[in-house]
């Protein structure tokens, strides 16, 4: 296949890197926009200042035909000319360097780095429906999402357990935290294997809030007449476990003599068979060294610790507070 250049003159097939044509001897360029005098004209070189003799034809060296000056190859045989002295073959093109005059007052364009975009990391909360599905999503765009009951970005007006202004999802130093927000029931994280916990700590297995604390030492000593209180006997214990109750009230009150206690459904040192959402071993809690610690059983619905202050999230991370359950999904 012949590869080429088409003359608009007389149609003629040119070879690539020839700029006339072999047949007419019009210029032939890739750059289709001839300089013009005027509508309809021809173009025409540019030639030598005034008082210059016109250059001659030349004879080609290859065929003897005689070229004329404004011409850089042969006519007939398509030999290369050399230019007569006199005349430019300056020829414009689409793209080139800026000439000094354009450039002048031009502020310098700074070069871009060349990959993909960088952005910074965002987040998404993804409510947990009570089936077990994907509910909404609230993306984490900007930097404070409070939620709660109220007038807050992440709403949930029909939740009872929600304060107006419950917690705040926010960015710190690139990282998604939570903030409990001065909430009357608190922000619960789930927790991935076993967690260390602070005396005092509040747990969530189910529907069950439990307060966790090593047992303290009770004092059996007379008032100042000398009686003592009767009730029931104090035996050693190293666990104390209060159970919280809605309202506001303490429930029983577990105090174990091992270091271990293991809770669920059935067969296990604490147990709540009514309770739906606990799995048959659900978590243990023990004290080691003067260290709390609550492990995770692979419970189906988890166990929650209750945040204090700030809580550092992940990605697949699950929120608890109020009544709703939210998935931290980082993007």
């Amino acid at each position: 296949m012949d590869v080429g250049l088409v003359c608009d003159a007389c149609s003629a097939l040119t070879p690539i890197g020839v700029p006339q044509c072999a047949r007419c001897g019009q210029p032939v360029a890739l750059d289709p926009r001839p300089k013009r005098s005027g509508k309809g004209s021809q173009p025409v070189p540019k030639v030598a200042p005034a008082g210059t003799v016109p250059a001659e034809p030349t004879p080609c060296g290859k065929c003897g035909q005689m070229v004329p000056a404004h011409l850089r190859f042969c006519p007939a045989c398509g030999n290369r000319i050399p230019a007569p002295v006199g005349v430019s073959f300056d020829v414009d093109t689409r793209v080139g360097p800026r000439s000094s005059a354009s450039m002048e007052g031009a502020k310098p364009r700074p070069t871009m780095m060349f990959g993909g975009a960088m952005a910074s990391a965002r987040a998404k909360l993804t409510l947990i429906r009570g089936d077990g599905e994907d509910g909404v999503s609230f993306t984490l765009a900007g930097t404070d999402h409070l939620a709660g009951r109220g007038e807050c970005p992440i709403s949930f007006p029909d939740d009872p357990y929600l304060s107006p202004t419950h917690a705040n999802f926010r960015y710190a130093k690139g990282q998604l935290i939570v903030r409990d927000e001065g909430s009357l029931n608190g922000v619960f994280v789930r927790i991935t294997g076993s967690a260390k916990i602070e005396p005092g700590t509040t747990i969530l297995i189910g529907e069950q809030v439990l307060t966790v604390s090593p047992a303290p030492v009770i004092d059996d000593l007379p008032d100042a007449d000398g009686t003592y209180y009767s009730a029931t006997m104090v035996r050693p214990a190293s666990l104390e476990i209060v159970q919280q109750l809605r309202g506001g009230a303490s429930g029983w009150v577990y105090r174990p003599q091992t270091d271990k206690v293991a809770i669920g459904r059935e067969g296990n040192d604490i147990n709540f068979p009514e309770d739906p959402f606990i799995s048959g071993r659900h978590a243990q809690i023990a004290l080691a060294g003067g260290v709390l610690t609550v492990t995770d059983l692979g419970s189906r619905n988890g166990t929650f610790i209750r945040v204090t202050g700030e809580h550092l999230l992940k990605h697949g991370d699950y929120v608890f507070l109020g009544q709703q359950l939210l998935r931290v999904e980082i993007i």
